[in-house]
């Protein structure tokens, strides 16, 4: 009995209590918080953040740990978290701002700046101090990195931690998460969506969606002046990026055949085009009409194949440099990175783990497969240079002290700021230096589900002992209120202007407000509503930047004001 005492309370004698009772409550309170984050109501759940609150339950009965080494691996936690995200969202964060990115972005920005001039009115008008309003914002908007940014914040400017900071995340949390699927379930009726309409435009890649996608069209060649050229000499006058994967000349037995450098185009030949929707309509005046044609019935000895590129010495190289159609016959046609789709440009630089669409003989295609590798084996094996060396960097980066006009306290961006603003340089820019910085999703996504469930728990078991008593006697239950203002305000307000203002597809605008959320769940139920994928585009093209400023405005307000 004595042992089991021991074990739960820890071991009086041993600093921490014991490395047995400091493993064993963390992985009950984060054993059971995944458990917890499975069940669902209409089809909802707030998934880890269950830690939290297990967590608070384990502290509030006073089931905890060493505050020195509660506080080192709540830090730890948040740092291996950020990072992963950084690499997940590193490849497309500045592509995200080209053209129609560019809105989109523009509206996130216009959600989280409007969240934060909220906050830093209910603070003065309420008087609720700023550390537990930041709290209540980054629940509200179910931003843990936010949360993690407020402590270290705190934490460098007046050395301690602050547990209301957690309180006001976990009581806003839950409704952060409901009232942002109700905001877009009530922009759907304040702007009279007729749904059918507005998902076959989707479906089309039309609206703001036109740059960040790309389309097959099948065109008839009307214009005198393409006869007798190749596509070296078409390009300039177009001056589009497309790329013509397969061409049916007029003449002869009419057999498909792919496009290369020496292909000659005559009036009546039908070609496969790849560009991106903004550009169809130009290309299609050029070339002639857009017709239907089964590509994929006219020639059974073409095949299409999707491969991974897998071998190091082709990160950062380009389409041209490979010459994958003089070599072998074979025509790479799109190339598919962290879930969006480019056109295979002949400059684009390819990265590890981009998945490229190729077309061509099934032996041209077996040769090419074994120059770009299309080895899961060798994915699967983590480069782990590129995580501690950018973590090592991204931790003396938050350390680091800027002095901004106004804020009388140098500002650090944090153990919260620093590895994300790395991670995302590195995974971005690393494949112009030959630096390898693919992991496979499994692998970032246990790297980041270990790292915010250590957060998550260390937050809870910290923020537990007073967590009933502020609640029911110190008026916390109002903070649900403030949660629920910060929530619904911004979304409803951004959603008309990106609607009536910038014109956006209802389904575009959904995934942009779920990402200028930082909310999985409301990207779920928009991708429920349809079959198209421009919510999860929507989502992917604003998240990067909506996540860096979550992240940096939570420390600015805690500098600021606290």
């Amino acid at each position: 009995m004595e042992l089991f005492r021991n074990l739960f309370e820890g071991y009086p004698n041993l600093w921490g209590g014991g490395v047995a009772h400091s493993v064993l409550i963390l992985s009950l309170v984060i054993a059971f918080g995944i458990m917890l984050g499975k069940i669902k109501v209409a089809g909802i759940s707030l998934g880890v953040t269950w830690i939290l609150f297990v967590g608070i339950v384990f502290g509030h009965f006073n089931l905890n740990l060493d505050e020195h080494l509660l506080h080192f691996l709540k830090e730890f936690g948040l740092i291996l978290f950020v990072y992963s995200v950084g690499l997940q969202v590193g490849p497309g964060f500045f592509s995200a701002f080209k053209k129609g990115g560019f809105t989109l972005n523009l509206l996130a920005m216009m959600v989280v700046f409007l969240g934060v001039t909220i906050t830093i009115i209910l603070h003065f008008i309420t008087g609720v101090p700023i550390t537990t309003m930041v709290g209540i914002l980054s629940g509200a908007v179910t931003n843990t990195p936010g949360l993690g940014a407020a402590q270290q914040a705190n934490s460098d400017l007046n050395g301690i931690d602050a547990p209301e900071i957690a309180l006001g995340y976990a009581v806003a949390y839950p409704l952060g998460v409901v009232g942002c699927i109700l905001s877009l379930l009530a922009l759907k009726y304040i702007l009279r969506i007729n749904t059918k309409t507005e998902e076959a435009d989707a479906e089309r890649g039309l609206g703001h969606l036109q740059e960040l996608t790309v389309r097959p069209i099948s065109l008839e060649i009307r214009n005198e002046a393409v006869e007798g050229k190749t596509i070296k000499e078409i390009k300039p006058l177009v001056n589009r990026d497309f790329v013509i994967s397969r061409i049916r000349h007029c003449d002869g037995d009419r057999q498909t055949e792919l496009v290369n450098s020496t292909t000659v185009f005559h009036i009546h030949d039908e070609i496969l085009v790849i560009a991106n929707p903004i550009d169809v309509e130009a290309i299609t005046v050029f070339f002639g009409k857009q017709v239907n044609v089964e590509w994929d019935f006219q020639n059974k000895q073409l095949i299409s194949r999707k491969i991974l590129i897998t071998k190091p010495e082709l990160n950062g190289k380009t389409l041209a440099q490979l010459k994958i159609r003089n070599n072998f016959g074979a025509s790479i046609t799109r190339v598919n990175r962290s879930g969006v789709d480019l056109v295979a440009t002949p400059n684009l630089q390819l990265q590890m783990g981009d998945r490229v669409k190729i077309v061509g003989s099934e032996l041209a295609v077996a040769h090419a497969e074994k120059i770009l590798g299309n080895s899961m084996k060798r994915l699967n094996h983590p480069n782990l240079i590129p995580i501690f060396l950018g973590i090592a960097l991204g931790c003396i980066l938050g350390s680091t002290p800027f002095l901004f006009p106004g804020i009388p306290q140098p500002v650090k961006l944090g153990l919260a700021g620093g590895p994300l603003i790395v991670s995302i340089l590195i995974s971005r820019f690393g494949p112009h230096y030959k630096l390898i910085t693919y992991t496979t999703i499994s692998a970032n996504l246990m790297v980041r589900e270990i790292g915010i469930s250590l957060f998550l728990a260390c937050v809870g078991l910290g923020a537990g002992k007073g967590f009933i008593e502020t609640i029911i006697n110190e008026g916390g239950y109002v903070w649900i209120a403030y949660g629920a203002i910060i929530t619904l305000l911004p979304l409803l307000i951004v959603g008309i202007i990106g609607r009536y203002v910038y014109k956006l597809n209802y389904y575009t605008l959904i995934g942009v407000l779920s990402g200028a959320t930082t909310n999985p769940p409301a990207l779920a139920y928009s991708n429920d509503l349809t079959s198209c994928d421009a919510p999860a585009v929507g989502y992917a093209t604003v998240y990067p930047l909506t996540m860096f400023l979550r992240v940096l405005t939570a420390q600015i307000l805690i500098l600021a004001l606290a």
